[in-house]
């Protein structure tokens, strides 16, 4: 579902990512194969330093379908920044994803919160958040970050994922699938 970010995807990530239902929602806003090349190497550096994290999100066949990565760490926390290529959304990828990277980042990599900001007009993403059981909406607990992330006049919603929710929502879920059996 995940693996670490490979120079010899960018081609087939760029031509995903271009798509313009998909392209206003990136964070990397490349305009051309080469240049998402060398976004993407920057971002493995980023992570290599300790400043990023970043994976490709691959299909049940290992297609290279988008990627999942947390910026701006501070501290034991990041920005999630998600995105899939349109014809593999809607299939369960993105829980899917998020899932695993979540799993490595708070008991591998040791984070305790994960945020999210989402842009008020992407109705899309904010059902999808909502839709995670251990996501919770964050303007009103972090109200100083959220106007960090809104100064530039841009309208983001912001969201959290606490390390001790996940967990219990993980331990739980565990739980239901071992007594299914």
């Amino acid at each position: 579902m995940l693996k670490k970010r490979e120079l010899v995807e960018c081609t087939e990530l760029f031509e995903l990512l271009s798509n313009p239902t998909v392209f206003p929602y990136v964070r990397q806003k490349a305009t051309s194969a080469d240049e998402y090349w060398f976004m993407t190497k920057q971002l493995m550096e980023e992570e290599a330093a300790g400043t990023a994290v970043s994976r490709t999100i691959i299909d049940d066949w290992n297609q290279v379908i988008g990627t999942i990565s947390l910026f701006d760490i501070q501290e034991g926390a990041g920005f999630l920044g998600t995105w899939i290529g349109e014809p593999f959304q809607g299939k369960g990828y993105n829980q899917r994803a998020k899932h695993d990277f979540l799993s490595e980042l708070f008991f591998e990599l040791d984070f305790h919160t994960v945020f999210l900001r989402i842009r008020v007009e992407n109705i899309k993403s904010q059902r999808a958040a909502m839709k995670l059981p251990y996501v919770v909406e964050a303007n009103e607990s972090h109200p100083t970050l959220l106007q960090q992330i809104n100064a530039n006049g841009n309208e983001f919603k912001l969201y959290q994922i606490p390390r001790d929710l996940f967990y219990m929502v993980a331990a739980q879920t565990a739980n239901e699938e071992v007594v299914a059996m």
